[in-house]
């Protein structure tokens, strides 16, 4: 008997939960003192699968990066506009249930939800997260592309664990969908 496979979101904010600034730097997360990779390497053993939006993906390939970063993963970029697959990734313009559904049943290790917030917002609403693993910085951005956005229902979460990366803090949340 195989194991469900889990859509996580594993991400880090700032402690008022943007993601990034308004103009998409994320300078301000690589000032915080860390500690190692703050738990990134762990997390990453347990998917083989990424799940990201496409202004996030658009976001990943300008930063001029040798080799792309999930290589060796199943890479799926949610998109609405007809985009051609590349040897990485492949680009989802489908109902995000039916295909989600589809992934879940697969053998494989956890499935990662990337980002970014418009992509999180569906999946919360469609009840398609089932864990939430969030770094959060210790900065106030007070502005700026926000994690979470306007929720037409409440989420409920059940409080897993809590480590901290020197001034780093790991929240990981089951999501309670029922």
């Amino acid at each position: 008997m195989s194991v469900k496979r889990k859509v996580v979101l594993f991400i880090a904010s700032s402690l008022d939960g943007y993601i990034a600034t308004e103009e998409e730097s994320l300078d301000w997360l690589m000032r915080v003192e860390g500690e190692g990779d703050n738990g990134f390497s762990e997390f990453y053993d347990t998917i083989d699968t990424v799940l990201m939006g496409k202004k996030t993906y658009d976001w990943v390939m300008r930063q001029d990066l040798e080799v792309f970063p999930y290589k060796g993963n199943a890479t799926f970029v949610f998109t609405r506009s007809a985009v051609k697959d590349t040897d990485d990734v492949s680009f989802v313009n489908k109902d995000i249930e039916s295909f989600l559904h589809y992934l879940k049943n697969i053998d494989g290790k956890n499935i990662w939800l990337v980002g970014g917030g418009d992509l999180v917002q569906s999946f919360l609403q469609a009840a398609l997260i089932d864990e939430i693993i969030m770094i959060v910085a210790p900065t106030l951005l007070g502005e700026g592309i926000p994690l979470f956005k306007k929720q037409k229902a409440p989420v409920d979460l059940k409080l897993k664990g809590v480590r901290n990366f020197n001034q780093f803090v790991e929240l990981h949340y089951e999501v309670k969908n029922e």
